[in-house]
């Protein structure tokens, strides 16, 4: 079983996880060796038993604090610990010490996938620690009821509490969602599939649904209906890192590689004070290709002097969007054309960079290789508009340009 109850840590916003409670636990023995004692702690993370696992790995810790796949998951019994506390402070200070010892784990060379994805996740954790789930009292308390089973393995109350939120708030993604994920933990796989899509429904502009969905697919081989999931996990939330990394796991099971798809332009346009840009042309390239960036960037130097304030009369001050790129970058493939039909030698065609601009202005797709491929922070804030209206476009485009289609079995 995949390690889902804090790899799912990744997704809530500051969601961190269910916990232990340290009594009756397995306690660690000061006659093992240190790689004996390891041994059975992760014999017991494979088996997601992070409330027995716990004082081991503390053990484990206070032996050889620079182990970082031991810091690693001692982060993880923790925050699972902290799901168990009826002590809202304890808890808050055993996530808060999970994320230093994530970021200890990370400056000793720990890069695993999950590791990251959760602190993505708790990097914006309170500095009381504290997680809320809802703010409706009830809602919160039937949620936090749920990760308190949960981390004991108590699958079916973990599902009656979430259920309980559901009922309260219906539009709760969460609750959905951790049913999917508690049906998931008891090996209940088509139950967890219908409510990862129920968690989807609700709300189709968060990843996690998509991507767990994916990762348990991709675990029972299903790489095809895993591929347009975890599609779907990009188009939610692009300028997220953890559904790109849930991609790259895909491909990683599949054995195929994605594309890596990036126009490097020869020119630039830096605005430099009031109404003035400067074009910086690279000298080396032919001119043909010369005349096609400088097409570009001579675009990009309208936008900035006058044309985004009749596009954008509300605005307060210039900033770099869509619609300007679009066009800057239709204009180069333009001038591609113009200029290589003048020639049949002309360097425009070996050139890489141009052909895929003109590749993607063919296709009519260099507005979404703009805003999953080629955005800065400006022209990220008018994705939500263009989803609303293009989400099928922008799926055409990972379809076609990054994720590669599965070989077919003969």
């Amino acid at each position: 079983m995949r390690a889902n109850r804090w790899k799912r840590a990744a997704c809530v916003a500051l969601l961190a996880i269910a916990v232990v409670s340290g009594s009756a636990r397995a306690q660690a023995t000061s006659g093992d060796d240190y790689a004996t004692e390891r041994a059975k702690a992760m014999a017991l993370a494979k088996q997601q038993d992070w409330l027995n696992a716990l004082p081991l790995f503390e053990d484990l810790a206070q032996k050889n604090p620079k182990d970082p796949v031991v810091l690693e998951r001692l982060a993880q019994c923790l925050i699972d610990h902290a799901a168990t506390l009826q002590d809202a402070d304890a808890a808050g200070k055993e996530r808060i010490r999970a994320k230093a010892l994530l970021e200890t784990a990370r400056q000793l060379g720990d890069h695993s996938q999950l590791a990251e994805n959760l602190l993505d996740t708790l990097k914006n954790l309170p500095s009381n620690g504290e997680v809320k789930f809802a703010e409706n009292g009830a809602v919160n308390a039937a949620m936090k009821a749920g990760e308190a089973a949960f981390a004991k393995q108590d699958f079916d109350e973990a599902i009656k509490n979430y259920s309980h939120a559901l009922d309260l708030d219906p539009k709760s993604y969460w609750a959905a969602l951790f049913v999917g994920d508690s049906y998931f933990a008891a090996k209940k796989f088509l139950q967890a599939g219908e409510w990862y899509d129920r968690a989807a429904h609700i709300d189709p502009n968060r990843e996690t649904a998509y991507r767990y969905h994916a990762d348990m697919l991709t675990k029972q081989g299903e790489f095809g209906v895993a591929r347009s999931l975890n599609i779907e996990a990009i188009v939610a939330e692009p300028y997220n890192a953890i559904p790109w990394r849930g991609l790259a796991a895909w491909a990683n099971a599949c054995h195929v590689k994605l594309q890596r798809v990036h126009i490097e332009t020869g020119s630039s346009a830096t605005p430099n004070g009031e109404n003035k840009i400067n074009i910086t042309i690279n000298p080396d390239q032919p001119a043909d290709i010369a005349a096609v960036w400088l097409g570009y960037s001579g675009t990009r130097a309208l936008w900035h002097q006058e044309r985004f304030k009749k596009e954008f009369s509300q605005a307060a001050q210039y900033r770099h969007t869509l619609a300007e790129e679009t066009d800057a970058l239709t204009t180069a493939a333009k001038v591609a054309e113009e200029t290589a039909g003048k020639s049949a030698n002309s360097p425009i065609g070996k050139d890489a960079n141009i052909q895929l601009l003109l590749r993607l202005y063919h296709q009519q797709m260099i507005e979404p290789y703009v805003l999953l491929n080629g955005a800065d922070q400006e022209i990220t804030l008018d994705y939500g508009a263009y989803r609303a209206k293009n989400r099928e476009k922008l799926v055409q485009y990972l379809n076609e340009f990054v994720v590669p289609e599965l070989a077919k079995s003969p």
